[in-house]
């Protein structure tokens, strides 16, 4: 599938960014953050999103490169159907270390974290999108994949696919996406994790 990140389109624009056909690079504003209610009560959905519309089953991926120092600084992969309904996958820095993080969010999110590798200021990420279930998978290396996350995921007649990035503390966290990539869904075993 031919993907352009110059012609995607933006919710909450940052300040600062700049993009090519396959990737992205960009500086976060201040308090940005995707977010519905769970544990903390609130709702937020002020985060950085480049996104390109995919009406099919899919497999996106890209190469994330930052550096994760405060408290919930974030870089990954949205999926998305509306405010209410959407995925965020990537690094996220909290307890003092970097982990790899996913949050589904159906009304409400969840949260979950894992350290399958310490590389996480230059990794690779993926998600799949297929028979209404969510597959999450990260590589250091981009030929590896171990599974992050297998999780349901409401089927629509349209997604907003790409990448994401948010400092609910701070502003200033510059991240470089590359080699951004949509293609049909893979079809590998989920305990293949080949490339």
């Amino acid at each position: 599938m031919d993907v352009n990140l110059k012609q995607a389109k933006w919710l909450n624009e940052p300040a600062v960014w700049k993009a090519i056909e396959t990737g992205v690079t960009l500086t976060t504003d201040m308090n940005t953050d995707f977010w519905r209610e769970t544990h903390y009560g609130f709702t937020r959905d002020s985060g950085h999103f480049l996104g390109v519309p995919v009406d099919d089953d899919f497999t996106v991926r890209v190469r994330i490169q930052g550096e994760f120092r405060s408290l919930y600084d974030q870089a990954g992969l949205m999926v998305r159907i509306d405010e209410s309904r959407w995925v965020k996958t990537g690094v996220e820095f909290t307890d003092g270390e970097r982990f790899l993080s996913a949050v589904v969010t159906d009304g409400k999110s969840d949260w979950s974290v894992s350290q399958p590798f310490d590389q996480l200021e230059d990794f690779h990420i993926r998600v799949t999108l297929k028979g209404g279930a969510i597959r999450i998978q990260a590589s250091s290396d981009g030929k590896r994949w171990p599974l992050l996350r297998l999780a349901p995921f409401p089927r629509a007649q349209r997604y907003l696919v790409g990448v994401t990035a948010c400092t609910p503390e701070r502003s200033g966290l510059n991240v470089q996406f590359s080699d951004f990539s949509i293609s049909g869904a893979i079809t590998t075993d989920l305990h293949d994790l080949s490339g």
